[in-house]
């Protein structure tokens, strides 16, 4: 049985990338071999052994609220009112988290339940995270995770082309104890004006806490543009 039963998705963005595809739904609820992104996202959520899931909605919310108004697991609804960043978005999670470990991830990221059970086994007792991460040639469309003695030492949010030395890339899944929200609370405006996780990522790093990397291994996929959908038909 999974150790974490709680899973908090961010599904609030209108997802700009899509295009038109999006002017009148939100991107996790595009069809994908016949469901919503999103319903893939729980149903192996479900099968790696979630039990509670907080969605935080925006964009279009209702739509999400009518389509997984009678799903088979719990799920609470969070808004977020004015789509600030992905470090508000995920603030709107602390009374639903309480004192447990929870997995963190996105409406639009496709990971296999295996996966799910990796970073789950990589939270140990000394971990206060675990990030997920694709290796890539280069991180640079993402942020750069750098690692050393097995603990995450720095965080780059997308770093010019052709300068990072790690092959990591954030894969939009993490694991979190409840430190996470301290430091939530703290998170700058960045340059981009947003409150990001990244950055509470950083904070973390800074103040000695121990952060590890999972390497995902397969089935994964961010539906990020068009032409990954047709990615995601092949993988679901």
């Amino acid at each position: 049985m999974s150790s974490i039963r709680k899973a908090v998705i961010l599904a609030a963005g209108k997802g700009t990338r899509m295009g038109d595809l999006t002017r009148d739904i939100p991107k996790p609820m595009l069809p994908v071999g016949g469901k919503p992104i999103l319903e893939h996202v729980l149903d192996r959520l479900r099968a790696a052994g979630v039990g509670e899931i907080l969605l935080v909605v925006g964009y279009y919310g209702d739509e999400i609220r009518r389509h997984f108004a009678d799903y088979p697991l719990p799920i609470v609804f969070k808004e977020q009112k004015v789509v600030n960043g992905t470090g508000a978005a995920a603030g709107l999670a602390r009374d639903f988290a309480g004192r447990d470990p929870f997995l963190l991830t996105f409406g639009d990221i496709l990971c296999s339940v295996a996966d799910y059970h990796g970073l789950f086994a990589a939270l140990d007792e000394a971990a206060d995270g675990v990030l997920g991460a694709k290796y890539v040639d280069d991180p640079w469309q993402g942020a750069a995770i750098y690692v050393e003695d097995e603990r995450v030492v720095r965080v780059i949010e997308k770093p010019p082309r052709g300068t990072s030395l790690t092959h990591w890339n954030s894969a939009g899944l993490y694991v979190f104890r409840s430190v996470l929200f301290d430091e939530l609370r703290t998170v700058p405006l960045s340059v981009r004006g947003e409150y990001e996780l990244t950055s509470a990522v950083e904070q973390l790093i800074a103040h000695g806490r121990t952060l590890r990397l999972y390497g995902v291994q397969e089935g994964w996929l961010d539906v990020g543009r068009p032409e990954d959908l047709q990615k995601a038909e092949g993988l679901v």
